[in-house]
């Protein structure tokens, strides 16, 4: 019985090093890298919310701790680092922002910006507002 097993291991080991030779080289994997942003026209319209000192000092999808006081802002696709001119429709307001971060978590909204962003929007009461951005670069 321990022979028959040896001999069934050893047929195993054989066939899966023979299947092995016989597959091609994989290509290798291009490197992954972010591009920027488009600038120019490029705008998008949505719900932007705000998020503040509860997370503050967090780590930030892009490794970077949140700052509430920071003119920052998150959102789902952007490259981080893109600077964006976001303009609050109803009363106007906008103010530029740096993407540092991956969200907002809910897909009724496009972007959430740190308290001081919504504080210069003039939203902080309301917690959301429309927006409209503007890729700066």
């Amino acid at each position: 019985m321990k022979a028959l097993r040896i001999a069934l291991a050893s047929a195993g080991l054989a066939f899966a090093a023979s299947a092995h030779a016989q597959q091609p080289a994989a290509a290798p994997t291009p490197a992954v890298h972010e591009t920027a942003a488009p600038a120019g026209n490029h705008v998008m319209e949505g719900v932007a919310a705000w998020y503040g000192q509860k997370f503050a000092g967090r780590r930030t999808a892009s490794g970077k701790r949140f700052n509430p006081n920071a003119l920052t802002a998150a959102h789902p696709t952007l490259p981080f680092g893109t600077h964006v001119k976001v303009i609050n429709t109803r009363n106007n307001r906008s103010v530029t922002v740096t993407i540092n971060d991956r969200g907002p978590t809910s897909s009724k909204r496009m972007l959430d910006v740190s308290a001081a962003a919504a504080k210069k929007l003039g939203f902080v009461r309301a917690g959301l507002t429309d927006v409209k951005l503007e890729i700066a670069s």
